[in-house]
């Protein structure tokens, strides 16, 4: 049987799949990629690959190969190199017993993907493998991944013919969103600023959660900032008691008490995960029906 030995991993690694949808009823959020659709073209490079992934951050990633495996990296963009040997990424590889393979930071994105030709071999907990920070349930015992964890890989899945890797095109714009739940508690001229001015994305961001930077204080005047708890989803755009603004992401807690301007619509969210710390960050309102027409 293969696996995979980890010798170093940022404090955010983790397994994902698909993730657990309609749970939230049960106080469980989804979870799951933060960018799904890098989660999903590193597995079609592959033509075939296990339904569970790990998920690194800008910390990178390295680990040693215990058996022959094939491998592909996708999201955001990072250094990879194998035995030393610099590869292009995203990438494809055929990893053989005792190789080495270390990923490092790259100019963009917050979160890359590591997906097998087989299945990593952990149990599923409420019918999935993914990784829930805020529950701690899933992956690897509930936890982050850390140096000296085995991953044992299953057998090899039927391949099918995976596709070359090629750079994903970056969307670039504003990030769309739909009215909020909460939107008619803020003033006219709030939502209006809400739209026209630019926010930032703050260094205190987490699978949870993404706050934002308001230079312009366009929430210094809001009241009434504290609500009666009720469901929240991911893209939930949650104002909170001191006007800070907070986007709501995969591992979402399951209900909330502040006010909901806005939701970024699901075709932006993965775009939107990958924004580092410092990016602008405007938002173009649409209708329900434009949103559900969208496509990542």
């Amino acid at each position: 049987m293969s696996a995979i030995r980890i010798t170093r991993a940022g404090p955010l690694a983790t397994l994902q799949d698909a993730g657990r949808p309609g749970l939230l009823r049960h106080g469980i959020s989804a979870s799951g990629p933060m960018d799904r659709t890098a989660f999903e073209r590193a597995g079609v490079w592959l033509g075939a690959a296990g339904a569970t992934g790990i998920e690194f951050t800008t910390a990178g990633l390295g680990f040693v190969a215990e058996g022959s495996v094939s491998i592909a990296v996708d999201g955001g963009s990072f250094e990879l190199s194998i035995d030393g040997e610099a590869k292009s990424w995203p990438s494809r590889a055929l990893l053989s017993a005792g190789s080495i393979v270390d990923i490092r930071p790259g100019p963009a994105g917050n979160y890359g993907y590591l997906r097998f030709d087989r299945e990593i071999d952990v149990p599923l907990v409420m019918g999935s493998r993914a990784t829930s920070s805020i529950a701690g349930i899933g992956g690897l015992d509930g936890r982050a991944l850390r140096a000296g964890d085995v991953l044992p890989l299953g057998a090899t899945l039927p391949r099918g013919r995976g596709q070359h890797p090629t750079p994903a095109t970056v969307a670039d714009g504003p990030i769309r969103v739909i009215r909020g739940i909460h939107a008619d508690r803020f003033s006219n001229a709030i939502r209006q600023r809400f739209v026209t001015d630019a926010f930032a994305v703050s260094p205190q961001l987490d699978r949870m959660g993404v706050r934002l930077a308001d230079p312009g204080q366009v929430f210094a005047e809001a009241k009434i900032l504290s609500l009666v708890s009720d469901a929240v989803v991911p893209g939930d755009i949650q104002i909170l008691g001191d006007g800070t603004p907070i986007v709501l992401m995969r591992d979402h807690q399951p209900t909330g008490g502040y006010p909901r301007i806005a939701t970024v619509v699901t075709a932006d969210l993965d775009r939107f995960s990958q924004l580092r710390p410092g990016t602008q960050v405007r938002f173009a309102p649409v209708t329900v029906a434009h949103a559900e027409g969208l496509k990542p």
